[in-house]
């Protein structure tokens, strides 16, 4: 197996090759039941497994995103689950917050210690959405449709979105789903996630949206606002000369690892209960989150 063992030059990280793409597919395939990306899961990974600490790990966190998305967009897309007014709200706010997050994240969380403390609260922020939706009573997890129906567009104003699954109507307020996609952009943006990591289960838990209607549109988001990430991450300038390009050899092998989960993910959607999948996912993003924030004050 030492044959397989390889140096990528930009990150530094020397592993074994098989290892990123079999990772990524793991995390790929659970993650995207919930129309999460699995970055979230694979930017520890990267940090504490990986050893790879430097902003690049940021971008190359991002660019995952953008190779491994596209086969879980279209598969939500052919089965008439995708809300476009919620993509369209959700990039107008993800996309110039992602821009301010990686200001903060070259100028401010360069440390590698202070940015594994803000990356456990955000995963303690994830996990808690995720179990709370999970551990709920099951009549409260109830939905007007079901996983083979389709998702309608009723209106879509600069004041109110509203749309049909099934049987039933959902709406939410425009602008304060764009004020909250601002504030995700911006966390995304340091974290290297996209935003769909927080703002699907936030959507479930507290705006009530089915999850079968969000996940379509959480991944197209965050699909979105990771190229544009990428792009901030690459060509802007970079105090103190920082690396901040991805590291394209390893964040291809990780996408294309998560290409094939997500895709399988997307498809086993409507066959696995979410209520599973949620207190799953919870779990393990909880064990990630207390070694972090536990490890920034021992």
């Amino acid at each position: 197996m030492d044959a397989l063992t390889v140096l990528f030059p930009v990150s530094g990280v020397e592993t074994n090759l098989l290892l990123p793409p079999l990772v990524a597919f793991v995390i790929g395939l659970f993650s995207a039941t919930g129309g999460l990306s699995g970055a979230f899961l694979l930017l520890p990974f990267q940090m504490s497994v990986l050893g790879f600490t430097t902003p690049a790990v940021t971008s190359t966190n991002l660019f995952y995103n953008v190779v491994s998305i596209p086969g879980g967009i279209w598969r939500y897309f052919r089965d008439g689950r995708m809300l476009w007014p919620l993509v369209a709200v959700m990039v107008a706010g993800t996309i110039p917050g992602t821009a301010l997050g990686y200001y903060i994240r070259v100028t401010r969380l360069t440390d590698p210690r202070g940015f594994k403390l803000f990356v456990g609260i955000v995963l303690a922020l994830i996990c808690s959405r995720l179990l709370l939706q999970g551990l709920r009573p099951r009549g409260q997890d109830a939905v007007g449709g079901n996983a083979m129906s389709r998702v309608k567009t009723v209106a879509f104003t600069l004041a109110r979105v509203e749309y049909s699954f099934g049987e039933k109507n959902y709406s939410f307020s425009t602008p304060v789903m764009f004020v909250l996609s601002l504030v995700v952009g911006v966390i995304g943006g340091i974290y290297g996630i996209g935003g769909g990591a927080i703002l699907s289960p936030f959507w479930v838990a507290v705006f009530h949206l089915p999850v079968y209607t969000v996940a379509g549109a959480s991944l197209l988001g965050t699909f979105l606002t990771s190229i544009a990430g990428v792009a901030f991450y690459t060509f802007l300038p970079s105090p103190g000369g920082l690396p901040t390009s991805p590291d394209w050899a390893l964040a291809s092998l990780f996408g294309v690892g998560g290409l094939a989960g997500i895709w399988c993910g997307a498809s086993l959607q409507r066959h696995l209960p979410p209520r599973l999948i949620k207190i799953i996912l919870g779990t393990l993003i909880s064990i990630v989150a207390i070694r972090y924030i536990t490890g920034y004050f021992l």
